[in-house]
Protein backbone atom coordinates (compact mmCIF):
# COMPACT_ATOMS: atom_id res chain seq x y z
CA UNK A 1 0.00 0.00 0.00
CA UNK A 2 2.72 2.52 0.96
CA UNK A 3 1.25 5.51 2.20
CA UNK A 4 -1.84 5.98 4.92
CA UNK A 5 -3.28 9.24 6.44
CA UNK A 6 -4.89 8.51 9.77
CA UNK A 7 -7.35 11.04 10.85
CA UNK A 8 -7.47 11.01 14.45
CA UNK A 9 -5.68 9.93 17.51
CA UNK A 10 -8.42 8.92 20.37
CA UNK A 11 -8.46 5.40 21.53
CA UNK A 12 -9.94 3.60 18.22
CA UNK A 13 -7.16 5.30 16.17
CA UNK A 14 -4.26 4.53 18.85
CA UNK A 15 -4.96 0.91 18.69
CA UNK A 16 -5.11 1.06 14.84
CA UNK A 17 -2.03 2.82 14.37
CA UNK A 18 -0.31 0.19 16.97
CA UNK A 19 -1.51 -2.43 14.38
CA UNK A 20 -0.45 -0.56 11.17
CA UNK A 21 3.12 0.12 12.49
CA UNK A 22 3.46 -3.53 13.29
CA UNK A 23 2.48 -4.66 9.93
CA UNK A 24 5.29 -2.59 7.85
CA UNK A 25 5.24 -4.33 5.07
CA UNK A 26 1.66 -2.69 4.19
CA UNK A 27 2.30 0.55 5.88
CA UNK A 28 5.52 1.67 4.79
CA UNK A 29 4.96 5.68 5.43
CA UNK A 30 1.64 7.03 7.86
CA UNK A 31 0.76 10.48 8.89
CA UNK A 32 -1.04 10.50 11.97
CA UNK A 33 -2.98 14.07 11.83
CA UNK A 34 -5.29 14.87 14.66
CA UNK A 35 -6.24 18.36 15.70
CA UNK A 36 -4.32 18.27 19.12
CA UNK A 37 -1.00 17.67 17.19
CA UNK A 38 0.82 16.88 20.70
CA UNK A 39 -1.37 13.49 20.93
CA UNK A 40 -0.20 12.31 17.38
CA UNK A 41 3.53 13.46 18.30
CA UNK A 42 3.55 11.36 21.53
CA UNK A 43 2.07 8.24 20.25
CA UNK A 44 4.90 8.41 17.37
CA UNK A 45 7.66 8.81 20.14
CA UNK A 46 6.01 5.95 22.09
CA UNK A 47 6.18 4.00 18.36
CA UNK A 48 9.27 5.30 17.18
CA UNK A 49 11.97 2.22 16.72
CA UNK A 50 9.22 -0.58 16.84
CA UNK A 51 9.11 -1.06 12.75
CA UNK A 52 10.19 0.14 9.94
CA UNK A 53 7.16 2.26 8.77
CA UNK A 54 7.98 6.20 8.90
CA UNK A 55 5.35 7.96 10.93
CA UNK A 56 4.91 11.57 10.39
CA UNK A 57 2.35 13.75 12.38
CA UNK A 58 0.47 16.85 11.50
CA UNK A 59 -2.30 19.58 13.28
CA UNK A 60 -5.69 19.16 11.28
CA UNK A 61 -9.25 20.38 11.54
CA UNK A 62 -11.41 17.49 10.26
CA UNK A 63 -14.26 20.06 10.30
CA UNK A 64 -12.17 21.91 7.32
CA UNK A 65 -12.15 20.42 3.76
CA UNK A 66 -10.14 22.87 3.00
CA UNK A 67 -7.17 22.10 5.45
CA UNK A 68 -7.97 18.03 4.36
CA UNK A 69 -7.20 19.15 0.96
CA UNK A 70 -4.39 20.95 1.76
CA UNK A 71 -3.13 17.93 4.04
CA UNK A 72 -3.66 15.10 1.39
CA UNK A 73 -2.33 17.00 -0.95
CA UNK A 74 1.22 17.48 0.67
CA UNK A 75 1.27 14.46 2.07
CA UNK A 76 -0.30 12.42 -1.15
CA UNK A 77 -1.44 9.32 0.84
CA UNK A 78 -2.60 6.45 -1.13
CA UNK A 79 -5.40 5.96 1.28
CA UNK A 80 -6.75 8.20 4.07
CA UNK A 81 -8.24 6.10 7.24
CA UNK A 82 -11.01 8.02 8.95
CA UNK A 83 -10.82 7.20 12.95
CA UNK A 84 -12.11 10.71 13.88
CA UNK A 85 -15.53 11.38 14.86
CA UNK A 86 -18.56 10.20 12.65
CA UNK A 87 -19.79 13.68 12.19
CA UNK A 88 -16.61 14.25 10.52
CA UNK A 89 -17.10 11.70 7.40
CA UNK A 90 -19.00 13.95 5.06
CA UNK A 91 -15.63 16.33 5.50
CA UNK A 92 -13.02 14.05 5.14
CA UNK A 93 -15.13 12.07 2.40
CA UNK A 94 -15.32 15.34 0.09
CA UNK A 95 -11.45 16.07 1.11
CA UNK A 96 -10.96 12.59 -0.42
CA UNK A 97 -13.28 13.36 -3.46
CA UNK A 98 -11.30 16.32 -4.44
CA UNK A 99 -8.12 14.69 -4.40
CA UNK A 100 -9.14 11.59 -5.94
CA UNK A 101 -7.81 9.64 -2.66
CA UNK A 102 -9.42 6.28 -1.06
CA UNK A 103 -11.34 6.65 1.80
CA UNK A 104 -11.67 3.79 4.60
CA UNK A 105 -13.91 4.59 7.84
CA UNK A 106 -14.73 2.12 11.05
CA UNK A 107 -18.37 4.50 11.78
CA UNK A 108 -20.72 5.41 9.73
CA UNK A 109 -21.55 9.28 9.68
CA UNK A 110 -23.84 10.64 12.32
CA UNK A 111 -24.82 14.35 12.86
CA UNK A 112 -23.22 15.93 15.40
CA UNK A 113 -26.22 16.40 17.59
CA UNK A 114 -28.48 13.27 16.67
CA UNK A 115 -27.24 9.69 17.52
CA UNK A 116 -28.95 7.82 14.35
CA UNK A 117 -27.35 5.02 12.65
CA UNK A 118 -27.53 5.36 9.11
CA UNK A 119 -25.39 5.45 5.72
CA UNK A 120 -28.03 7.37 3.74
CA UNK A 121 -25.88 9.93 4.12
CA UNK A 122 -22.72 8.46 2.96
CA UNK A 123 -24.25 6.42 0.16
CA UNK A 124 -25.14 9.46 -1.31
CA UNK A 125 -21.65 9.42 -2.31
CA UNK A 126 -21.42 6.25 -3.83
CA UNK A 127 -21.45 7.45 -7.67
CA UNK A 128 -19.39 10.36 -6.82
CA UNK A 129 -16.36 8.09 -5.47
CA UNK A 130 -17.43 5.50 -8.37
CA UNK A 131 -17.19 8.98 -11.02
CA UNK A 132 -13.87 9.78 -9.22
CA UNK A 133 -12.29 5.97 -9.73
CA UNK A 134 -11.60 5.84 -5.95
CA UNK A 135 -12.42 3.48 -3.13
CA UNK A 136 -14.79 4.76 -0.33
CA UNK A 137 -15.22 1.61 2.06
CA UNK A 138 -17.79 2.46 5.00
CA UNK A 139 -18.19 0.97 7.98
CA UNK A 140 -15.51 -1.27 9.07
CA UNK A 141 -15.16 -1.22 12.15
CA UNK A 142 -16.61 -3.56 14.72
CA UNK A 143 -20.12 -2.56 14.33
CA UNK A 144 -20.90 -3.28 11.76
CA UNK A 145 -17.76 -4.01 10.06
CA UNK A 146 -16.73 -7.53 11.70
CA UNK A 147 -19.77 -8.38 13.23
CA UNK A 148 -21.63 -7.92 9.60
CA UNK A 149 -18.60 -10.58 8.84
CA UNK A 150 -19.34 -12.65 11.67
CA UNK A 151 -22.94 -12.73 11.01
CA UNK A 152 -22.03 -13.89 7.54
CA UNK A 153 -20.05 -16.93 8.17
CA UNK A 154 -22.62 -17.68 10.54
CA UNK A 155 -25.26 -17.79 8.36
CA UNK A 156 -23.10 -19.53 5.57
CA UNK A 157 -21.46 -22.24 7.79
CA UNK A 158 -23.23 -22.52 11.15
CA UNK A 159 -27.03 -21.87 11.12
CA UNK A 160 -29.97 -22.89 8.93
CA UNK A 161 -31.58 -19.35 9.40
CA UNK A 162 -30.57 -16.31 11.49
CA UNK A 163 -34.38 -14.22 13.29
CA UNK A 164 -32.21 -11.55 15.16
CA UNK A 165 -28.72 -10.20 16.34
CA UNK A 166 -28.16 -8.93 19.72
CA UNK A 167 -24.77 -7.07 19.61
CA UNK A 168 -23.62 -5.84 23.58
CA UNK A 169 -21.28 -2.91 23.10
CA UNK A 170 -19.95 -2.39 26.74
CA UNK A 171 -17.15 -0.19 26.33
CA UNK A 172 -15.32 -1.36 28.80
CA UNK A 173 -18.57 -0.57 31.20
CA UNK A 174 -21.08 -3.16 33.08
CA UNK A 175 -24.58 -3.38 31.91
CA UNK A 176 -25.11 -5.90 34.10
CA UNK A 177 -24.94 -8.68 30.87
Amino acid sequence: MGKCLIIGCGGVASVAIHKCVQNDAVFEEIMIASRTKSKCDALKDKLSGKSKTIIHTAQVDADNVDELIELINSFKPDVVLNLALPYQDLTIMDACLATKTHYVDTANYEPEDTAKFEYKWQWEYRDRFKEAGITALLGSGFDPGVTSVFAAYALKHECDEINYIDILDCNAGDHGY
